[in-house]
């Protein structure tokens, strides 16, 4: 009787492995023959474009994306969010004064959240530091008054691309107010993308309540290198830098929620999200439009293929992760609030490129059981298994045990789009696109089933 069991457990197990396989395969073929995520995006995109929080692109991202999910979701609804409200203004002016080769323009852009410096500019001499600890050895004696360089570039041996921005974002993010406390007037700083661009790349930076606001710019690595390589040879130049960015009060938005009911276990919820909002030099395509419509995709094609699913599915689009996290925040919020039980959330916010894998934080018996998984992957191209995390939106929900998972695309060509005007539809490949959508979609499926 024990060998039977056995054999009966051995041939259940295989007829559920090959189901799933099937399931898996018919979402793969259907989204690579009858996708439409791509012309989402292109919509997302083209007739909206950048979509920075508190804008009026925003909002008829907002829109457009509660419209399209009614067309697949059994509903819809808005989440209301207050979010931060920083404008750009007028194009901002960067000058390298010297004497001998005279004045050198070069390309900046306003770090997101910056004061302006106002109409009359600032001029001031210039120091060069590759890190906190050399800013700390020049002191107030070294940095009052002028303006603080920061110089460190990514680390271009990482093939992890996220490693190496980590290696070199906190220059961007706390680079104004470790200037301030010695008494700097403004910072440069090295932008967060590869060598020789010639566009600068903009993000959020962090003000210490504690020290004086001080205005923040990003060079172009290219212009980057020019004004350290004019310092060297004259090290008492000045840089011109002209702003007029400024923070507004805060301005009501919401995140998008579309859901399609679970037929056994429908108080059982798995998400799927991406941020809406979007920097306002490009058209947010990789960041992070690409994640938002491979979500609503995951609806649409769900419930095209005709699968019921046995736990609610929900794709959140998520407002202001770019400058305040606050659509994220507020989703944990009210989650907790009426005791949702979320079981796993799924971000895609690595662009939209070539699936790799998936990351996560979870359990050990549970990574256990998704890496078991990578056998319906493996003919997608999808190996990686093995990372760590989820992502920013998703990660509120992380304290009441959900299971975060990120989505892992190929992403050497990430960091040259990044908070860029380059962040444009025609950088995104339908395919590699659209096979990302199927395979969060699969994730989904196997999460349902097998949770």
């Amino acid at each position: 009787m024990k060998y039977f069991t056995l054999l009966v457990l051995m041939v259940h197990t295989t007829v559920f492995a090959q189901q799933r396989q099937e399931t898996v395969q018919r979402i793969f073929d259907y989204e690579m023959k009858d996708g439409q995520c791509y012309q989402m995006l292109d919509y997302l995109c083209n007739q909206i474009g950048h979509r920075l929080s508190g804008s009026t692109g925003a909002a008829a991202a907002v829109e457009y994306t509660r419209m399209t999910m009614k067309n697949f979701a059994d509903s819809v609804k808005l989440q209301p969010v207050m979010v931060p409200h920083w404008v750009r203004g007028a194009r901002e002016t960067g000058r390298i004064l010297t004497r001998k080769a005279g004045p050198v323009d070069v390309r900046v852009c306003a770090l997101g959240g910056s004061v302006g410096t106002g109409t009359k500019g600032l001029s001031a001499n210039v120091v060069e530091v590759r890190s906190f600890d050399e800013l700390k050895v020049l002191g107030t004696k070294g940095v009052q008054g002028k303006i603080v360089f920061f110089n460190r570039p990514l680390d271009p041996t990482q093939m992890q691309t996220f490693a190496a921005y980590s290696g070199a974002v906190n220059q961007r993010g706390s680079g104004a107010s470790e200037a301030a406390r010695y008494g700097a007037l403004g910072v440069v700083v090295r932008s967060m993308g590869w060598q020789n661009e010639t566009y600068p790349h903009t993000g959020s930076l962090r003000y210490d309540p504690m020290v004086p606001k001080i205005p923040a710019l990003a060079i172009s690595t290219k212009d980057a290198d020019v004004l350290s390589s004019l310092l060297a040879e004259e090290k008492d130049l000045k840089f011109y830098m002209e702003s007029h960015c400024e923070t507004l009060p805060d301005a009501p938005s919401f995140n998008v929620i579309g859901e399609i009911r679970g037929s056994e276990f429908p108080d059982e919820i798995i998400v799927v999200g991406g941020h809406l909002d979007s920097w306002d030099l490009g058209q947010g395509a990789h960041d992070d439009g690409a994640g938002c419509v491979q979500s609503m995709e995951v609806l649409r094609l769900l419930k095209a293929i005709g699968y019921r699913p046995r736990r609610t599915i929900r794709a959140v689009m998520y407002m202001n992760e770019e400058n305040g996290l606050r659509g994220g925040v507020e989703y944990a919020r009210v989650a907790g609030e009426l005791k949702e039980k979320h079981i796993a959330a799924i971000e895609s916010d690595r662009g939209g490129f070539t699936p790799r894998g998936f990351s996560m934080t979870a359990p050990d018996a549970l990574k256990a059981k998704v890496k078991a998984w990578e056998k319906y992957f493996e003919k997608y191209g999808l190996t990686d298994f093995d990372g760590e995390g989820g992502g920013a939106d998703i990660g509120p929900l992380g304290p009441s045990g959900t299971a975060l998972f990120g989505y892992v695309p190929d992403s050497q060509r990430y960091f040259s789009y990044h908070h860029t005007e380059e962040d444009t539809f025609d950088k995104v490949n339908r395919r590699e696109l659209e096979l990302g959508a199927a395979a969060m979609a699969a994730l989904v499926y196997l999460i349902d089933q097998e949770f």
